[in-house]
């Protein structure tokens, strides 16, 4: 390619970002401030471009620019060509550091006490990448662009989104001492039906608790004055000494080794194991800031 082509290419898409923003601003004026130029610039860089193709792309009068025909078809393509220019330089960009608006969704419990303690590291790591991150255990659409990268617990449902395994969790019952003095020890599992009984109330939540008993698993049904939609709150509220409930091993390792809750009925634990995975739209224009936060979330939490 001669000097003479690069440059016309260069000065084409400097007149295509000319002329789409004489078509958004309305006048050369207000396009001229937008892009440091004088009003004469603008309107001589308008008559090169309909000196060049040879037809009117706009209609001028004293207050209002119109654009004809042939100018609203030459704009859909400058916009197109711009956009490609900004995917490609971004695309660029994003290989030599990673940087842009990267929005996360992550369960309550696991993202504030998994999640969220390690973007520390990762923005220092990454200090270009903008985490936006949102603590919910409604589950959104990543598919829809609701997320960027969102953190998922149990089976996958069939989806066009690409999956990353972060690990697994089992689950335990627990209570907090002072419930277990006012109502006593379950010793079986059977024993829950006097017992308050905390849950979960989304629709995948079914209200019956699994257990293994001379080598056969079973599933028991169990009622109680709360439900709730996230571990977190049940957590809460058996510390509280509202009830027994039956959640994710990460949510409550910590008051269990503080005494504060107490473990039930492990010896009838039928050991399922729950997994985690990160979910994102792959393929092969994946952004580098998804990539590299999945693959720092995998490498921490496996």
């Amino acid at each position: 390619m001669n000097a003479k082509v690069q440059i016309a290419g260069l000065d084409r898409a400097r007149e295509m970002e000319v002329f789409a923003a004489v078509a958004d601003e309305g006048s050369f004026s207000a396009a001229g401030r937008l892009l440091g130029l004088t009003p004469s610039a603008v309107s001589r860089t308008l008559d090169r471009i309909e000196a060049r193709l040879g037809v009117r792309l706009m209609l001028r009068t004293t207050r209002v620019l119109t654009l004809t025909a042939e100018g609203h078809a030459y704009l859909s393509a400058a916009r197109r060509i711009l956009a490609d220019l900004d995917e490609a330089e971004q695309g660029i960009a994003d290989q030599g550091a990673p940087r842009g608006h990267l929005r996360v969704s992550a369960s309550l419990a696991h993202g504030r006490q998994q999640v969220v303690p390690l973007l520390g590291e990762f923005v220092r790591l990454y200090p270009h990448i903008l985490i936006d991150i949102s603590l919910t255990d409604v589950v959104v659409d990543v598919a829809a662009g609701q997320a960027d990268v969102a953190i998922r617990f149990g089976p996958l449902t069939d989806s066009p989104l690409t999956a990353r395994r972060l690990g697994e969790t089992g689950r335990t019952i627990v209570a907090s001492p002072d419930y277990l003095t006012r109502r006593g020890v379950p010793r079986s599992p059977e024993d829950l039906h006097d017992h308050d009984c905390l849950n979960f109330n989304f629709r995948r939540a079914e209200p019956v608790w699994p257990f293994r008993k001379d080598g056969r698993d079973y599933s028991l049904m169990v009622r109680g004055p709360v439900e709730a939609n996230n571990g977190e709150t049940l957590t809460q509220l058996a510390l509280a000494g509202v009830g027994v409930t039956r959640v994710g091993r990460f949510s409550v390792q910590d008051a269990i080794a503080e005494r504060r809750l107490v473990p039930l009925l492990e010896e009838f634990n039928p050991g399922d194991r729950e997994p985690i995975h990160a979910v994102f739209v792959g393929g092969t224009n994946l952004p580098a800031r998804v990539r590299v936060f999945v693959d720092f979330l995998a490498e921490r939490l496996r």
